[in-house]
């Protein structure tokens, strides 16, 4: 797979299972519920839209709060997001549920994949939305759709782009892709990471919302109508401010660590251990050229003393 165009290694092995006869009437119930909240929604979105902005988006995020409580998971928000002006926000991704809890931080612009428009539902809201879509392996298309971004960054909307380009189970995480961080600095504005985070009501962590591999839409969802107390937990973490990072490479991994942190719940400990894998790997990589500038002068050294006795 190219960089433009990740996988993860997660598949429907990762994933728990969560079924019991007992749980179909409440997951039927639950998928009712659902697609109810979902149409309403969506024959709403024409007059919702001509509210003003702050109206817009009070009721976008009760809307996406609802939807997420329908499919009976409890839904937990630690900290919130700047609430005007150009933002970026950044997310480990798990599941189809990241989206509307991201939209209960803050109703933003999806960076979307291109077959999304042609999933049932969730195709025409998130067109609706105002997504942009992407096509994911046209290489070429890549620095239109950062430019994109950008102007929509610039225009004071609020994007929300998932960096690792593939979902992962939630037991692991992947690296944030740098060009979506490339927007963010030409536009001068801030970057938000948020970690999402799955577990049960007791505590444990549980993969059973993850949409990954070969997972459909539909599968994934009855998934999650089918379980039993669910808990989608979204830390929002400090804001990494515009002109924090010189370049795009530096920003994504600040976003990567403040995400890879909240995931591990000791932040410090993680930021310090990848900094010192990155010390030996440099070390490892000076005492190399060292060897080398060694062997080089000693090369010259013999080629010297070999022409003296010509």
């Amino acid at each position: 797979m190219s960089a433009w165009l990740p996988s993860a290694p997660c598949s429907r092995v990762c994933v728990e299972s969560v079924w019991s006869p007992a749980a179909v009437p409440r997951a039927l119930l639950r998928l009712a519920a659902l697609l109810a909240v979902l149409l309403f929604g969506i024959v709403l979105i024409p007059v919702v839209g001509r509210l003003a902005a702050v109206w817009r988006d009070r009721l976008t995020r009760t809307w996406c709060r609802t939807i997420v409580r329908t499919t009976g998971v409890r839904l937990r928000i630690t900290g919130s997001a700047p609430p005007g002006g150009g933002l970026l926000l950044v997310a480990n991704h798990i599941s189809w549920l990241d989206i509307p809890l991201l939209a209960a931080v803050r109703p933003a612009r999806m960076l979307a994949k291109a077959e999304i428009r042609q999933w049932p539902v969730a195709g025409v809201l998130t067109a609706s939305s105002g997504a942009l879509f992407i096509q994911r392996d046209r290489l070429r298309a890549l620095p239109r759709t950062v430019e994109r971004i950008a102007d929509s960054l610039r225009g004071g909307s609020a994007v929300v782009v998932f960096p690792e380009g593939s979902t992962w189970c939630g037991r692991a995480q992947g690296r944030f892709r740098r060009a979506a961080f490339q927007a963010a600095l030409d536009a001068s504005v801030p970057v938000q990471p948020v970690h999402l985070h799955y577990r049960f009501d007791g505590g444990a962590a549980t993969t059973a919302p993850a949409f990954v591999g070969s997972d459909s839409l539909l599968t994934s969802v009855w998934r999650v109508v089918s379980a039993r107390a669910l808990v989608a937990e979204v830390r929002v973490e400090p804001v990494l401010p515009a002109g924090s990072a010189p370049d795009r490479r530096t920003l994504a991994l600040a976003a990567e660590r403040a995400t890879t942190g909240a995931a591990a719940g000791t932040g410090t400990a993680v930021v310090e251990t990848a900094d010192a894998h990155r010390r030996s790997a440099d070390a490892h990589r000076r005492s190399a050229d060292a060897h080398r500038r060694a062997a080089e002068s000693h090369r010259r050294s013999v080629n010297s003393e070999a022409y003296a006795h010509l």
